[in-house]
């Protein structure tokens, strides 16, 4: 027993047992290509056979203030999945089949059962993400973060053909933009939602178990949503119809993420309008007076991925996305311009 350390605030037997009990989430990401298990310094994943001229593609990123809402409601299950989302929607921007998954926890205190929830999220991501987990790391950080509270940061790495990558390169006049719905806020813009709903001052817990009609559910199951994972139906969609350029829409909203699709001689045109914006939206657009450009500046409006495709096959596009189950609108094209998103 590691007495002295733990007398310091880290308990190493803690830390066993939480990786104990991630095992059985970690098993079932498990996928062709995985070499070994969890455990070792590293993780191992050979490179699938079938590619010509493989392009590895990665992606970093964390789940940022959201986090501070599943402390206040004391869930988390599914804070992992908006982990892994923000990480392998971008891969598979470029077209990528994500691989594998490996995270970074950080904790004030290490709670084996806390640990096993993020990382069963997690691993309901790399599942939904069909890629594998193949390790990470939880560091123990008294005194750094208060007890009950956490970090939680990863990175992806995806595969492609190099002649099959897809971006702005491929963009043109004249495509049209085919986008799919979010699934809620996803994880962007909480610091200014946590304003806008009041949580950063006493009862912010309290506030979060309310109900609301307009939402049809707690103002807690709102904000707590995951971020949706569009790896399947966006590799089927390049599979079957093929696309030219696409944007995720993460934090900065549609006016930073749609120009990442473009070079600087199209202009995307985004007619409002053309899809559903979500409930959640409208409210705090109301709650804290914004303005339209705020909005679209912040948050993704219902939007969480648009690709652009060429214009005979924009409706074949949409069919194909919706027998996927996904919410697929076409919301506007591309013109000559200076490299810019006009919302009209």
């Amino acid at each position: 027993m590691a007495e002295a350390y733990k007398a310091a605030g880290v308990d190493v037997e803690a830390g066993y047992e939480a990786v104990r009990l991630i095992k059985e989430h970690v098993k079932k990401t498990n996928i062709a290509g995985v070499l070994g298990g969890i455990g070792g310094f590293g993780g191992l994943f050979e490179i699938p056979a079938g590619y010509k001229n493989p392009v590895l593609v990665s992606g970093t990123d964390g789940v940022g203030t959201k986090l501070r809402i599943a402390f206040l409601m004391d869930k988390h299950d599914t804070i992992g999945q908006d982990c892994v989302a923000m990480c392998v929607n971008d891969v598979a921007c470029s077209g990528a089949k994500p691989l594998f998954f490996l995270d970074y926890l950080a904790v004030g205190k290490n709670r084996p059962e806390r640990v096993a929830d993020i990382v069963k999220g997690v691993a309901d991501g790399c599942v939904l993400a069909e890629c594998a987990l193949v390790g990470g790391e939880t560091a123990e950080m008294p005194g750094f973060y208060e007890p009950e509270e956490y970090d939680l940061a990863g990175f992806s790495v995806g595969i492609v053909e190099k002649d099959k990558i897809t971006d702005a390169a491929r963009a043109k006049a004249g495509d049209v933009l085919v986008a799919m719905a979010s699934s809620g806020i996803h994880s962007n813009g909480y610091s200014l939602v946590r304003k806008l709903f009041d949580l950063n001052s006493a009862g912010a817990d309290k506030r979060l178990g309310e109900y609301s009609s307009e939402l049809g559910k707690t103002i807690g199951e709102e904000l707590l949503t995951p971020t949706k994972i569009y790896v399947k139906p966006l590799l089927s969609l390049i599979e079957k119809v093929g696309i030219n350029t696409v944007s995720h829409i993460t934090g900065g909203g549609f006016i930073e993420n749609v120009p990442r699709m473009i070079d600087d001689k199209l202009t995307a045109v985004i007619k409002k309008g053309t899809w559903d914006v979500l409930p959640v939206f409208d409210m705090m657009q109301k709650m804290g007076g914004l303005s339209e450009l705020d909005m679209y500046n912040t948050f993704n409006m219902g939007i969480g991925m648009i690709c652009a495709v060429n214009a005979d096959k924009a409706d074949e596009a949409v069919k194909v996305l919706e027998a996927l189950g996904e919410k697929a609108y076409i919301i506007g094209e591309l013109t000559e311009g200076d490299g810019g998103v006009k919302i009209i």
